[in-house]
């Protein structure tokens, strides 16, 4: 049940402080936050999160504008010290009850946190399950940018997208790309309607008017990049030539807008595992939703999301962010340029090998300025350094992705086209499955090709403000 806000005495808090079998509890609570440098509140702290099992029941068609969606979030976590309460992130919604290992537990709700008092104490080192049920209308989450993400609202069903913190519009945890988890996904929805989310469909069943759907994800995922995404699809699951999964779905609007840059995918994951190393992932593929259902592509785990058909272009961009971005994750947010620059510099040799502008052609125009039409886009590639945007607001702007693949363009032009080849698929497998951050990166080129002299790189190209003097 919900705990009400009282003025406690210092003999009641010590009274409510205590274990359900006598005795003060020893532990201290967790963090509320992992103090990210523009998400301070995201993730929490004091343990660490393995797997979360959704049970998830969501119906449309109500009063609702996003909705009703009702949940159970069974999370298996470790103490990483003795806690007395932890938090979880979650957005919205109404909390019915919350069980520790089985037993009731006392909460509370103060914005995004939810604070929960186990009966005994958790122990560093203890493996502990957290059940959470909850219902209402998932929110819809504006970001420091003004883009939205958190549960949209479709046409014809609605769609989870959680970068960077939207996941807890719709299921409590632990979002912060830092606490990785794999995940079991059930959610019931209308029959006629379809459900898909990342990993791999272990089974779909229909009762009494409503359809159950199963997901399973086995490799560690950041929660930014889980999705589900509910309405009606045509879908389609084949196998590459050396055996991947690909497994799409596409709104019947979008279908034939579709239909021949999706067919690319076995192509494209070929030339990524060519240039980046094997592919991190048991399946592969891509959800192309109407136009009008979000203002963005996102490179959701396994199978990216598209707004309307995609480009091969962008189809390359977000499918090699499977690499690098889903697989090594960024430490904090601040490492956002080792997600979009390395994609943007997927492009790059996506074109340059497909009979395109060079990467040298590309990296010259916008230094020259000419890359784009308008002069206001050309300027904006220096606005900031990409190793360090001024805030949340930032995080995704020009230099994060332009100017963070013409730092990795001047490390090629430094060590030559083959050790790059090799820096690249090396970086991947150095933290496959794992996080990094911009220090964990210069250390890795620089063990990588211990002649070279990167300085110049790391000072005017990565941490410096404002064009180089000299490209």
């Amino acid at each position: 049940m919900r705990t009400p806000r009282l003025l406690l005495t210092a003999a009641t808090a010590l009274a409510l402080a205590a274990c359900s079998g006598g005795g003060a509890v020893e532990g201290t609570p967790g963090g509320s936050g992992v103090r990210d440098p523009y998400f301070p509140k995201a993730g929490n702290g004091g343990y660490d999160i393995g797997h979360y099992d959704l049970t998830l029941d969501y119906d449309p068609e109500t009063d609702a504008d996003a909705g009703h969606l009702t949940g159970t979030a069974v999370i298996t976590a470790r103490a990483t010290e003795d806690l007395s309460a932890f938090n979880l992130d979650l957005k919205g919604l109404d909390v019915a009850t919350v069980e520790v290992e089985g037993r009731g537990a006392r909460f509370n709700r103060a914005g995004q946190e939810l604070t929960v008092r186990p009966a005994q104490e958790l122990h560093d080192g203890e493996t502990f399950r957290v059940t959470v049920r909850y219902s209402g209308e998932p929110q819809t989450v504006t970001d420091p940018d003004d883009s939205e993400e958190g549960w949209l609202p479709t046409a014809d069903g609605a769609v989870g997208l959680g970068e960077p913190t939207g996941s807890m519009a719709w299921f409590p945890g632990s979002h912060h790309p830092s606490d990785k988890a794999t995940y079991d996904l059930a959610m019931t929805v209308p029959e006629g309607l379809g459900v898909v989310s990342n990993g791999e469909l272990r089974d779909e069943r229909t009762r009494d008017g409503r359809t159950t759907f199963t997901w399973h994800t086995a490799e560690p995922m950041a929660s930014h990049v889980v999705t589900v995404a509910v309405g009606e699809w045509e879908t389609a699951r084949s196998t590459t030539a050396d055996g991947l999964t690909v497994y799409t779905a596409v709104d019947p609007a979008q279908a034939d807008a579709s239909r021949k840059v999706l067919k690319r995918i076995p192509e494209i994951m070929d030339w990524g595992q060519e240039n980046f190393g094997p592919y991190p992932f048991s399946s592969t593929g891509a959800i192309v939703d109407r136009d009008e259902d979000a203002g963005y592509a996102l490179e959701t785990q396994n199978r990216p999301y598209f707004p309307g058909a995609p480009d091969t272009v962008l189809l390359v961009h977000e499918l090699a962010h499977q690499w690098y971005g889903n697989s090594v994750s960024p430490k904090t947010w601040r490492d956002m340029w080792l997600n979009e620059g390395f994609a943007t510099y997927a492009e790059w040799l996506w074109e340059e090998d497909h009979g395109g502008d060079s990467a040298q052609e590309t990296f010259d125009a916008l230094y020259d300025g000419t890359y784009y039409d308008d002069e206001d886009a050309n300027a904006s590639v220096w606005a900031f350094p990409p190793a360090d945007p001024p805030d949340a607001a930032h995080i995704s702007d020009s230099p994060v992705y332009q100017r963070g693949a013409m730092v990795l363009h001047k490390i090629r032009e430094t060590v030559g086209d083959d050790a790059f080849r090799e820096l690249l698929s090396g970086w991947a497998a150095a933290h496959r499955h794992g996080n990094a951050d911009t220090g964990d990166f210069t250390a890795f080129v620089e063990k990588s090709a211990p002649d070279e002299d990167f300085t110049e790189i790391w000072t005017d190209w990565l941490r410096g403000d404002g064009r180089p003097d000299s490209p």
